[in-house]
């Protein structure tokens, strides 16, 4: 039996990227999740980046726009194993 290294080391390489970068866009995600409260709870005063209500609208986008990121990846991976 022969192995071919550099496929191996590829597909290594490549999961590897992934799977930093998912987390990594996960993570980013949460932390969204987390600065919409505190910036819902800020009063307009306190605020220098404009009001708090946009400011935690802005976030919870993010957020979600993070979430499905992560989602249309996994469903790729999951099409590219199915076909």
């Amino acid at each position: 039996m022969k192995i071919d290294w550099a496929a191996l080391g590829s597909v290594f390489g490549v999961s590897l990227v992934s799977t930093i970068g998912l987390v990594g866009l996960f993570t980013l995600g949460i932390v969204a999740l987390a600065k919409q409260e505190p910036a819902a709870s800020e009063s307009a005063g306190g605020s220098a980046g404009g009001s708090p209500a946009g400011s935690a609208a802005l976030a919870r986008t993010g957020a979600y726009a993070c979430f499905a990121l992560c989602a249309a990846a996994v469903a790729y991976g999951i099409y590219l194993i199915v076909a």
